[in-house]
């Protein structure tokens, strides 16, 4: 059983109706393998909420983060799951083979959002405010990776939970991503791309009040 897990601020029907995730769940509605989970009208952090599903004996086998602004393109993408994760422990669709100091991003090497050296990056995400958007490509997909993009990240639950590895609460939202990564390669886990065509409606939030006191608190937890 695979279990889709988000939080959106739109209420229940709003998700449903007018969401991109939402929209695309109900093309998805075909493949009986998938149930969603979902934090309605929501106001606590993403981490808050993926606990909730990990720490959860509903009996799902893999559970994917994702947020609720990501049209899923891909009809194939049970089957790119579990796919991936024979391969990888974490599996993402956009990721950086190495960790550097004073990184703001999986793609950023510093506080200017510079962009990394392209041989040091993987994956492709399309944007756009509708499904099938513009491709942007970052490098060659699979490739095993230290950090990954937390717009999408799909995990064997059980493999999480045998590792003690949690999303940290002290992050609402900015930095949830790049910390749960580092806990997972500390605790031995493999992390990697893998090819699964989505459309993410926004670019980010960066440079923000909320981003730079969550940069600060990274940044504290991991002695930079």
């Amino acid at each position: 059983m695979i279990e889709i897990v988000s939080a959106t601020r739109r209420s229940e029907a709003d998700f449903w109706e007018k969401s991109a995730l939402g929209l695309s769940l109900r093309r998805l509605a075909f493949d009986k393998r998938m149930v969603v989970r979902v934090a309605y009208e929501n106001k606590r952090g993403l981490p808050v909420i993926y606990n909730a599903a990990l720490a959860s004996n509903d009996g799902s086998d893999i559970l994917v983060f994702i947020h609720d602004d990501v049209w899923l393109d891909d009809y194939f993408f049970a089957d790119r799951l579990m796919e991936g994760l024979k391969v990888f422990d974490v599996i993402g669709v956009a990721g950086n083979r190495r960790i550097v100091k004073g990184q703001t991003a999986w793609a950023f090497v510093d506080t200017q959002l510079t962009w990394d050296a392209r041989h040091n990056l993987s994956g492709l995400v399309a944007h756009g405010n509708e499904a099938f958007g513009t491709i942007s490509y970052f490098g060659p997909v699979p490739a095993a990776c230290e950090l990954l993009d937390g717009v999408f990240l799909a995990a064997r639950k059980e493999r999480l939970r045998k590792q003690q590895v949690w999303f940290d609460p002290r992050f609402d939202f900015h930095f949830y991503d790049m910390d749960f990564c580092r806990a997972a390669r500390a605790a031995g886990l493999r992390l990697g791309t893998w090819p699964i065509c989505l459309t993410h409606q926004s670019e980010g939030a960066f440079g923000t009040a909320p981003w730079r006191l969550n940069f600060e608190r990274y940044r504290a937890k991991w002695d930079e």
